[in-house]
């Protein structure tokens, strides 16, 4: 008849720490007490490190054990509980250290430093970006309109684009996503121009669930080509102003 497991080890897959505490985990904490108890609780000379030598090597030994015992409350333990438990402490010096995985979470900003426009009403484009400011595993593709994301996960797509319009009448200009060149459905926004040297920054985002390997393009057209997205030189007391900035920021993987 086998041993019974006196220390209750807990199975492979329960971690040590707990991820909703971040303490020891109730099993390990029984298991790492029932050793404590086992060799003595601190107070005798058996240690952790004479069990994964060997057992106690004589009647003696396990006399101080099973009085240990006794004042604990405890059932009395054997020779045979003891090499059990010598053989689980030894196992457990050779196996591996758990190292949990360690997730990478990408991202990418972008920028655009010229002035960027419609050849045509009622059309879409795809805004490009010639510069990357940073890139960890989200990059500008080809077009340069096209942001990858080899990593599939859910992703954060935050835009601005400065915008201008350069004559008097009402316009129009509609802003909105594609993935893979299909268009997000229900993620358009319009916004309205009245008067010539009009700026507006439109500026928002778009959470999306993305496979390993698509790319994302922010899409634009107008219903007045003098609609344009513009790129201001830098002046004495400020920098440059991007016609398009997007960043790219994985939220889940």
């Amino acid at each position: 008849m086998a041993s019974p497991n006196i220390t209750n080890i807990p199975a492979p897959r329960v971690e040590l720490i707990d991820p909703r505490t971040g303490l020891m985990s109730r099993q390990w904490y029984r298991f790492f007490l029932n050793l404590f108890n086992l060799t003595g609780g601190d107070s005798n000379a058996t240690s952790i490190s004479d069990l994964q030598v060997g057992p106690p090597a004589n009647d003696a030994g396990l006399v101080a054990f099973q009085a240990q015992d006794a004042a604990l409350g405890l059932p009395p333990v054997t020779l045979d509980q003891i090499a059990e438990l010598t053989k689980t402490v030894q196992g457990m010096a050779l196996a591996p250290i758990y190292q949990p995985e360690v997730q990478h979470v990408h991202y990418g900003a972008f920028q655009d430093n010229t002035t960027q426009t419609a050849a045509a009403i009622n059309t879409p484009y795809a805004i490009t970006f010639d510069t990357t400011d940073f890139e960890n595993g989200v990059s500008r593709g080809t077009p340069t309109s096209r942001i990858v994301c080899p990593n599939g996960g859910v992703y954060n797509f935050q835009f601005s684009l400065q915008m201008t319009k350069t004559a008097a009448s009402l316009g129009y200009a509609y802003i909105w996503p594609r993935i893979n060149g299909v268009d997000v459905p229900d993620t358009a926004t319009r916004i309205a121009f009245q008067g010539s040297n009009t700026d507006l920054v439109a500026a928002w985002n778009f959470i999306l669930q993305m496979k390993a390997g698509d790319y994302f393009q922010l899409m634009w057209a107008v219903d007045d080509t003098s609609i344009q997205l513009v790129h201001y030189a830098s002046v004495a007391f400020a920098p440059g102003i991007p016609s398009a900035i997007l960043t790219v920021t994985q939220v889940n993987i």
